[in-house]
């Protein structure tokens, strides 16, 4: 009877060790994620008070919904701090990849080594990283749209006059890209100057303050260049109520945007397709999910909107 008992009691410990160290190996030394196991994404987005990542946001869904994934979203609130502690929630949560359009490219570089460590890809969406791993970019080229826009600008002009330039949140790649292309642009003319370039952090309300005053002190100007359609039309507000007759160009397409240059007032804008880069987004990380391989860099279409 008690060799029986014996016997038993190593038959349950050997079956337990067998049990342990199946449950022990994780999903990713067993291989790639499991075809029933369904993928979590996270995306750590700069703000959800401006138009253009509110159509990127519901891109990125509609393709999750497609394809199946769960997509979680968190807004930074163009809070660089909170941005990181999204990230790190996100990081709890065992997402599969983060998405990550950064409030700042310097600044974000302690969200993307933090996942890094974590083993979690990172994609960075609209707005590059300074730094840390980073799987694949998707963005628009922004040079050359703020190129689009000098030469437009140009074209409209004569290539003779004075031009402002509002500028977005200092450390973003959108803003320094989108700013390099326009200098691109103007930069060589000799009849053109740039008697103003100032920021106004992509918001709609700084860009009429900061219009207002620039009035204030430059009466003659031709032409003004704004980072984001945000800028443009707290320009554009500005502008009117001073009475002036300028051209304002912004770059987005948003909603607003678009239908004010189709009322004839606001200039022009540089269509970037947001819901677009949402999409690629999503694609590029169930992708990834899958591993696949990825590309390092997506760039999607850019258009000039004028007056039809």
């Amino acid at each position: 009877m008690r060799k029986s008992w014996i016997g038993l009691l190593a038959l349950v410990m050997v079956v337990g060790l067998v049990l342990a160290g199946c449950s022990s190996e994780s999903s990713l030394e067993q291989g790639e994620k499991g075809k029933n196991e369904k993928v979590k994404i996270g995306l750590s987005i700069s703000t959800l008070n401006n138009p253009f990542f509110v159509s990127l946001k519901e891109g990125a869904e509609k393709e999750a919904k497609k394809q199946g994934v769960e997509l979680i979203v968190a807004d930074a609130r163009d809070d660089t701090a909170k941005q990181l502690n999204d990230v790190e929630d996100l990081i709890q949560k065992n997402v599969d990849l983060i998405l990550i359009n950064p409030t700042d490219s310097k600044a974000v570089v302690t969200a993307v080594e933090s996942a890094n460590k974590s083993d979690i890809p990172v994609i960075t969406v609209d707005r590059e990283s300074e730094g840390g791993k980073v799987l694949a970019h998707i963005a628009s080229d922004n040079v050359a749209g703020g190129k689009m826009a000098g030469d437009y600008i140009l074209e409209q002009i004569g290539k003779k006059g004075n031009i402002v330039e509002l500028e977005g949140i200092a450390g973003t790649s959108a803003a320094r890209d989108r700013g390099k292309g326009f200098h691109q642009a103007v930069d060589d003319q000799k009849d053109i100057k740039v008697v103003a370039s100032q920021p106004a952090n992509f918001d709609r309300a700084k860009g009429l303050n900061v219009m207002e005053n620039i009035l204030q002190g430059k009466k003659d100007i031709q032409a003004v260049f704004a980072h984001n359609d945000e800028m443009a039309l707290g320009a554009l507000q500005a502008i009117q109520s001073a009475k002036k007759d300028i051209l304002v160009v912004g770059f987005d397409a948003t909603d607003d945007a678009v239908k004010s240059v189709e009322k004839g007032e606001l200039g022009a804008t540089i269509a970037q397709k947001p819901e677009e880069i949402g999409k690629t987004a999503i694609e590029a990380a169930v992708t990834a999910a899958k591993g696949e391989k990825v590309e390092k860099f997506y760039p999607v279409e850019l258009e000039l909107i004028t007056k039809k």
